[in-house]
């Protein structure tokens, strides 16, 4: 048997997510663990999602937006991120909020994922975004924040503000956004295993695994067939 048979090519598995979502990288680190235990490998590809599109360039402090957005009082928008952290804790995820955390605008954190989708190094950026916002507090909306990520991932400083000046990835960008909304994408994240079979949410490592475990199985049946 040759190295590639024995090799099965990795599995797709596609992420429509925004980096002001917490549960979005708990999703992930659920997903990951999920991963290790079925030993399976996979290609992970993020999709853009914009949870706040009409947020202003200032963004808006973090507990404000919670009670105009979900009617949570300052108790439960309390205990909600204590949760948070709680679960982050046990995922390795170092949430860290506080009195002037803020939710900012992502359209141009986006854009940024989408021309790193073609450095073949959107995938770290993503998680380099995630720690950037959730654990070190930086305002990944502004373009000198984000040019300074991109380069912490191995990407060229330069052409990473560049792309965000110019806009060069905008109109694309808007267009993945409204491929998924078009299929039904309300909520984040969606994970899309083998381009078959949507999770929305972060369902936990048993129910990602479960999931792979039937995709697994699918791919093996039809090589048999």
């Amino acid at each position: 048997m040759t190295e590639s048979a024995r090799q099965p090519a990795p599995l797709q598995i596609d992420i429509v997510s925004d980096v002001m979502c917490p549960w979005c990288i708990v999703g992930f680190r659920q997903l990951e663990q999920a991963l290790a235990t079925t030993e399976t490998g996979a290609y992970i590809r993020w999709h853009p999602f914009e949870l706040n599109p009409t947020m202003p360039a200032e963004g808006q402090n973090l507990r404000e937006h919670i009670s105009e957005k979900y009617g949570a009082s300052p108790e439960q928008s309390a205990q909600n991120r204590a949760q948070l952290q709680g679960i982050g804790a046990d995922l390795a995820i170092e949430f860290k909020f506080g009195d002037d955390s803020r939710i900012v605008n992502t359209f141009a954190a986006h854009q940024l994922l989408d021309w790193a989708q073609s450095q073949g190094l959107q995938h770290p950026l993503k998680l380099a975004l995630f720690e950037a916002h959730f654990t070190q507090g930086r305002d990944v909306s502004e373009i000198d924040i984000l040019a300074d990520v991109a380069e912490s991932v191995g990407l060229d400083r330069d052409a990473a503000a560049q792309v965000l000046k110019s806009g060069s990835h905008a109109n694309d960008t808007r267009a993945r956004q409204q491929f998924w909304t078009e299929r039904g994408i309300t909520g984040v994240p969606a994970v899309v295993f083998d381009g078959k079979y949507l999770l929305t949410g972060a369902q936990g490592a048993q129910t990602y695994a479960q999931m792979l475990r039937k995709v697994l199985a699918e791919r093996e049946e039809a090589v048999e067939a």
